[in-house]
């Protein structure tokens, strides 16, 4: 059975998010809120201890759900600090793939179903930092170019007493319009554990792949941490899309500095 491009296009833009550090613009027209910069510097740093991270792969199960359609199966996630990224899937419905590039000209994106023909994603659903892999997304934010970060205040997520941090990237160079909307693209909520500073979820908005003004609310659920190689990593990741759960990660498996390769991620 053919996987539904919306559910596909949006599940990039969820789960493989962009490093915002390699792209290069004017600077900033508003500047970052100390104490929010300082909290995505903290939860970094305790996400990885200080150390570099350049590319991680991860393995386990997945569970997904789209429409009439619930199956569980395999996944294989790689992933590289400069934003590279790909989803290897092995369901009783088939293979599915996606993956996502970086080049100098930015972000491209393709999926593929069970028949392995590879379907284009739109750009507007490859613009969201929000990852499966926190580090490299609040990387991106930490020390992305023309990134504004804003604290919002200490409150409750999912029963957890947490730091919420709303972020963005600017476009100044772009006519106010439409860099009004790419950076509304970009914009990601951040709830960090008060006690521990790991991230609990990230908030953003997923797009119907011929509109990128229209907004689907989506989340991505944090837990099971574990520390692999002095690095912290969640080894169940939710997600939800309009409020409901569309995939369920649980991985068995991680592998932190590899070496994987950048042919890996190269769309054909």
């Amino acid at each position: 059975m053919r996987f539904p491009r919306t559910y596909v296009t949006i599940f990039l833009a969820l789960l493989l998010g962009v490093s915002m550090r390699g792209q290069q613009a004017a600077a900033s027209t508003t500047q970052s809120a100390p104490q929010a910069l300082s909290l995505l510097q903290n939860s970094l740093s305790a996400l990885t201890g200080g150390q570099s991270v350049t590319d991680v792969t991860l393995s386990g199960t997945s569970r997904r759900i789209a429409g009439s359609e619930d199956e569980t199966g395999t996944v294989t996630f790689e992933a590289l600090s400069a934003g590279a990224a790909r989803f290897d899937f092995s369901y009783p419905s088939g293979l599915r793939s996606e993956i996502r590039a970086v080049s100098n000209t930015g972000p491209s994106g393709a999926w593929s179903g069970s028949d392995g023909t590879m379907h284009p994603i739109s750009l507007h659903n490859v613009m969201n930092n929000a990852g499966i892999f926190p580090a490299f997304s609040l990387a991106g934010f930490a020390s992305g170019q023309n990134i504004v970060v804003t604290f919002i205040g200490q409150e409750t997520k999912n029963g957890h007493s947490v730091y919420h941090v709303s972020g963005s990237q600017q476009f100044p160079d772009s006519a106010p319009s439409a860099a009004a909307l790419t950076q509304h693209l970009t914009q990601m909520e951040i709830f960090l554990d008060v006690s521990t500073l790991l991230p609990v979820a990230f908030d953003f908005s997923a797009h119907p792949d011929n509109d990128g003004a229209l907004d689907i609310p989506a989340e991505l659920l944090f837990s099971d941490y574990r520390t692999v190689s002095g690095i912290k990593i969640p080894f169940r990741v939710q997600k939800f899309l309009n409020n409901g759960l569309v995939l369920d990660l649980n991985f068995q498996n991680a592998l932190v500095n590899s070496g994987l390769s950048g042919s890996s991620f190269n769309i054909q």
